[in-house]
C-alpha cells in the first residue's frame, strides 16, 4: 500500500522467519483483500505464522466506511491483552451492527455483495485505464491488480508538485507518492489516482482533464 506491490516467496519467506528469529511480532493490515480482479486473492502472511502475526480485517472498505466494525486474528496468548485494551480505547463496538455482520455472512449474501462490488470496481478501474490509454498514453499504470486505487508512473524529472496542484484548479483531486514515503521525496515522481468512491463518468471526466499534464512530462 500503496504500490499495489505483492511480495515475491522469497521476502514472503524472510518476513515470516523474522519474528521467530527476534521475538518479534507482524501486524498485517488485509483491509482490501477482497477486491482483487485479475486474479485470486493472494494468501495472508497469517496463515503462514500465525502464533507470530496479527492480522487486521475491516469492513469499512467492503460494506461502508461508517460501518467501524473490523476483527483481528491473533495468536491465543495475545486475546485477552488485545481485548482488554479494546475495552479500554472505546468501550466495545456496537452489538446490534455485530448480529447484523454475522447474519449476512451466515446466509452468503455478504458473499455475494462482495461478488457484486468486485465487478462495479472492475469497471471503473477500467474505466481510469482506458481514458488513461486515450489521452494519456505514455503514461503507466501499475498496482491495477486489486484495491481502489492505481500508480501513474511519470517521466523522470517531472514536478510532481506541480502535477498535483495544476488539476486541484481544475477541481480533479491527485495525489503524489510522495507523502507515502518516509523520506517524502518526490522521486521518483508518481502519482496514486484513486477510482473506488467515484462514478465511471467522473473518472472519464477527470483523466480527460488531467491527461495533458501527465502526457505533457514525456515531451
Amino acid at each position: 500500500m500503496p504500490t499495489g506491490v505483492m511480495l515475491s516467496p522469497q521476502r514472503r519467506h524472510a518476513l515470516t522467519n523474522w519474528p521467530v528469529h527476534t521475538n518479534g511480532w507482524i501486524i498485517e493490515d488485509d483491509y482490501d483483500a477482497e477486491f482483487r480482479y485479475d486474479r485470486d486473492p493472494v494468501g495472508m502472511v497469517q496463515g503462514l505464522t500465525p502464533d507470530r502475526v496479527i492480522n487486521i480485517g475491516t469492513v469499512s472498505k467492503s460494506l461502508a466506511p461508517t460501518l467501524r466494525l473490523g476483527w483481528l486474528l491473533c495468536p491465543p496468548g495475545l486475546v485477552e491483552s488485545i481485548a482488554d485494551l479494546k475495552i479500554r480505547a472505546d468501550r466495545g463496538s456496537p452489538g446490534l451492527d455485530q448480529l447484523v455482520l454475522a447474519r449476512l455472512i451466515e446466509t452468503g449474501r455478504f458473499d455475494r455483495h462482495l461478488r457484486r462490488m468486485r465487478t462495479i470496481y472492475a469497471g471503473k478501474r477500467d474505466a481510469l485505464l482506458t481514458a488513461l490509454n486515450e489521452h494519456a498514453p505514455d503514461v503507466r499504470l501499475t498496482g491495477l491488480a486489486a484495491g481502489f486505487h492505481a500508480v501513474a508512473q511519470l517521466a523522470p524529472g517531472a514536478s510532481e508538485t506541480a502535477i498535483v496542484e495544476a488539476p486541484q484548479a481544475r477541481g480533479v483531486g491527485i495525489y503524489g507518492m510522495s507523502a507515502n514515503r518516509s523520506t517524502r521525496s518526490p522521486e521518483p515522481p508518481q502519482l496514486v489516482l484513486g477510482f473506488g468512491n467515484l462514478s465511471q463518468r467522473a473518472i472519464i471526466d477527470g483523466i480527460t482533464q488531467a491527461a495533458p499534464l501527465l502526457q505533457a512530462t514525456f515531451t
